[in-house]
């Protein structure tokens, strides 16, 4: 279950955690009982990153700045996803930034401390920039410090950012997370340091455990959707009625930096889908194999997509997998029809873009696809920009 950025505010103020004042506004008029003093950041409150990029975070100077703000980011849906709250925030000025986080490994069952010496960035897309730390005993601060002397950090700022990584760690182990993220950490000019940002995913299993996390559960699951399908497949949104490319990615932030490269590379993006992460603990969910068939199916559905551009990053699924589930679709599609030019022009075309071990061992299967598998996202997105200016519409 993942929080919003004021929920997991309000848990980083009790952890001594330092964050700017604050203020929820649940509706227009509730910013004319603004007690912050302008300028003041508008923030919408959704479950997902590239709120920036989609318009949803505004800086404002003047009341009336500040309501024609709100009532543009109450009507914004952000992948697929529109805010029930904003967070109105007061401006801060960094001189620097940096992201921390402490994150579960599955496969380890042992926390990591993760850390960059760069904020504000998209993990997904910059897992070069991050340091790591595995916690693989009893915690002290000597993992904290570690971390951020891997991360380049000098002076003062080891024992300053260290004990931002020891109050994050005892946040994660008093509540059962599976994460816990600062991004970004900003510093000002004089040192001082700041979480801007935060995200705080709890454990499924360990909600029962939580009287107050079982409250807002239940908050959640009584709140009206208009995802219906997406609830369970991830987000989806609609950038431009007259495009004919399809994005899937597992990550909003890879998504949203996808669509920004096909857009500078002179595609038109119809529809985007962020099918989330590889690993998932709740069984209640498809899984990440399913979830892919599933988004395919959903963008052929329009057929004004000519090409879809999958885009995965990381070790689930692995590259053979990602061909199985492809091929899964093209075979059902194929199998539909006996006409097979008629069924090759009955769903979009399909390039994958895959970042991860063993991309080699895959490749004969894309191939007998007719799939192209590449590992570099530029060479992705100049395929499918080039396929999508040159397919005609399909029947």
């Amino acid at each position: 279950m993942d929080l919003l950025e004021y929920q997991a505010k309000e848990w980083f103020r009790e952890m001594g955690i330092p964050v700017l004042p604050s203020q929820k506004i649940n509706c227009i008029s509730d910013i004319k009982g603004l007690k912050i003093p302008y300028p003041v950041v508008l923030k919408s409150q959704v479950r997902t990153g590239g709120r920036g990029r989609a318009g949803g975070v505004r800086f404002v100077t003047t009341t009336i700045d500040a309501i024609a703000a709100a009532q543009t980011i109450f009507h914004l849906p952000i992948l697929g996803e529109v805010p029930e709250v904003v967070l109105a925030e007061a401006k801060y000025d960094a001189d620097r930034e940096f992201y921390l986080a402490v994150v579960l490994d599955t496969a380890t069952r042992r926390p990591v401390l993760l850390g960059s010496p760069q904020g504000g960035i998209d993990v997904e897309s910059s897992l070069e920039l991050l340091q790591q730390v595995v916690v693989d005993g009893e915690f002290s601060p000597f993992y904290a410090r570690r971390l951020t002397i891997k991360m380049g950090l000098q002076g003062a700022l080891i024992n300053s950012v260290s004990d931002i990584v020891e109050k994050m760690y005892g946040l994660f182990v008093q509540k059962d997370l599976d994460l816990v993220e600062i991004n970004p950490l900003g510093v000002s000019a004089t040192g001082e340091l700041m979480a801007l940002d935060g995200k705080v995913t709890v454990n499924d299993r360990a909600i029962v455990r939580h009287a107050d996390i079982s409250l807002m559960s239940q908050k959640i699951a009584r709140r009206p959707s208009g995802q219906n399908y997406f609830d369970s497949l991830g987000n989806s949104y609609q950038v431009e009625q007259s495009g004919n490319i399809g994005i899937m990615g597992n990550g909003a932030g890879l998504v949203m930096a996808t669509l920004d490269l096909v857009a500078d590379a002179g595609g038109k993006v119809k529809t985007c889908l962020n099918l989330g992460h590889g690993s998932n603990l709740n069984p209640s969910l498809p899984s990440f194999g399913d979830r892919i068939e599933q988004g395919l199916e959903f963008l052929e559905q329009d057929k004004s997509i000519q090409v879809v551009l999958v885009n995965i990053i990381g070790s689930v699924p692995k590259a053979v997998e990602l061909a199985e589930f492809i091929g899964k679709f093209i075979q059902r599609h194929e199998s539909n029809s006996t006409n097979k030019h008629r069924a090759a022009t009955s769903y979009p075309r399909i390039i994958a873009r895959f970042s991860g071990l063993a991309l080699e061992s895959a490749q004969e299967q894309f191939t007998a696809l007719s799939v192209p598998l590449v590992e570099s996202l530029d060479e992705a997105v100049s395929q499918a920009v080039r396929q999508a200016k040159s397919s005609s519409h399909r029947k």
